[in-house]
């Protein structure tokens, strides 16, 4: 191998990696795809009023976070613009449905077979979601003035071309996944949130030209969150494990034992707490949004709720919806974490595999000791989820920032989809007894 020249790690772990023939055509195959999502994102459904749904972003600030998860796709509302959430929708129902549904519970039990049962089960139930989904959302904008017709074969169209929008980037995701880097989902997910930072980036341009100061404590604490995200992301508690094997020698059985670990991670949960917290606090505004008149005039309890479940409100009503959003943060995370751990039933696979716990009973008193650690980390992991959620309540408020709309669900899964590519580029690098990214 030749002498490496002086350069900074980061530099010399990229130029490793596009030297690499292998490695350098999955970089470039995940690249290109990402440019077809972007084109894909950009291309415009018919019938829909370009000014009225300006306006109405303006309206609704709410539509602004959520158009970033999307990449701008919902702000030109687009074919994409419901991006692969519905994949994730019907990903996490499936998740909780496997340990109720004996069926399900056993299919995924029979290994790569069944577990390629379940996902194609998942990629069906993704049609009448993303068709649910998509009618909702074109209902919803026919009342506000930006669609224009709500006949049956103009929207029975939109929703088809939505759909269709949805499977094409879903296909994207599994062809990054096969023949690029990383998670083809994640990374798609990934593509659409950093496209909308430089809108944020604009935004924040032109805000520190009024606020300065406020916009400097506003992307501190981006900042710091962002380092915080970091720790707990890989932050896991080790469970010390041996295994007892008997080995013949010369006609001979000798006992032989080997120790390891069992990480559990901190963050158990990752971003799917938020996911189910937010989707709850948006609901009742949803609702409400259909019984409401017009701001100033006779408002009723529908514009009451409406406010009340505003993330951008002001406070203390502001304080009310990110203190009930922190709550709720708290509880999706012990509950999708224990159902989690108890889909992965630890215990029986050590039990199955001659493993044990030092100084713990295989059995019953192994699934009760697991369960105490198991909890006592989800409260350091569910707090972290909790003050991510409502980081841009404490920034906004903090540096008196209005205009900025940056997400604790984005930087959450930025920096997820950033940590586990340059892992997988780091195994290829390493395996090839390069150094990576990684010390």
């Amino acid at each position: 191998m030749r002498p490496r020249q002086a350069r900074p790690r980061l530099l010399q772990a990229m130029l490793d990696a596009f030297s690499l023939p292998d490695l350098r055509r999955r970089i470039l195959i995940t690249l290109g795809i990402l440019v077809v999502f972007r084109f894909v994102a950009h291309v415009p459904l018919p019938g829909v009023d370009p000014d009225a749904l300006k306006q109405l972003f303006q309206d609704v600030p709410l539509l602004g976070m959520l158009d970033m998860f999307s990449g701008g796709a919902l702000r030109r509302f687009s074919v994409a613009a419901m991006g692969v959430y519905p994949y994730i929708t019907a990903s996490i129902i499936m998740q909780l449905l496997v340990p109720i549904i004996p069926r399900l519970k056993a299919l995924s039990q029979e290994g790569e077979a069944g577990r390629n049962t379940i996902n194609r089960i998942t990629h069906w139930a993704v049609v009448p979601l993303a068709g649910l989904q998509g009618y909702g959302q074109l209902i919803w904008l026919q009342r506000e003035g930006v669609v224009g017709s709500a006949a049956v074969l103009p929207m029975t169209t939109m929703v088809l071309a939505m759909v269709a929008g949805t499977m094409f980037c879903i296909w994207l995701g599994e062809l990054i996944t096969e023949y690029g880097i990383g998670n083809g989902i994640s990374i798609i997910i990934f593509g659409g949130i950093v496209a909308g930072f430089w809108e944020i980036a604009g935004q924040g341009g032109i805000e520190a030209a009024r606020n300065p100061f406020g916009v400097a404590i506003y992307f501190l604490i981006a900042l710091a969150t962002v380092v915080f995200i970091v720790i707990f992301t890989e932050a896991h508690r080790r469970i010390p494990v041996q295994y007892a094997r008997s080995v013949i020698r010369g006609g001979r059985m000798y006992k032989q034992s080997g120790s390891t670990h069992i990480p559990l991670r901190v963050n158990t949960a990752g971003m799917i707490p938020l996911i189910f917290a937010m989707s709850l606090m948006m609901f009742p505004g949803i609702i409400a949004s259909y019984f409401a008149n017009p701001a100033g005039v006779d408002p009723n309890l529908a514009n009451y709720i409406m406010n009340l479940f505003n993330p951008s409100a002001a406070l203390p009503i502001g304080l009310f919806y990110w203190g009930f959003f922190f709550l709720m943060v708290v509880g999706f995370a012990f509950f999708y974490t224990m159902v989690i751990f108890e889909q992965q039933d630890l215990p029986g696979v050590l039990q199955r595999q001659g493993g044990f716990i030092p100084g713990i009973q295989p059995g019953k008193h192994t699934r009760n000791y697991l369960n105490q650690v198991i909890t006592r980390i989800t409260w350091g992991g569910a707090l972290f989820l909790a003050l991510v959620a409502i980081m841009p309540f404490a920034a906004r408020e903090i540096g008196s920032v209005q205009v900025i709309q940056l997400s604790s669900m984005g930087l959450l899964i930025v920096v997820g989809v950033a940590l586990d590519t340059m892992k997988q580029v780091e195994a290829q690098l390493v395996m090839r007894r390069y150094e990576g990214f990684i010390k």
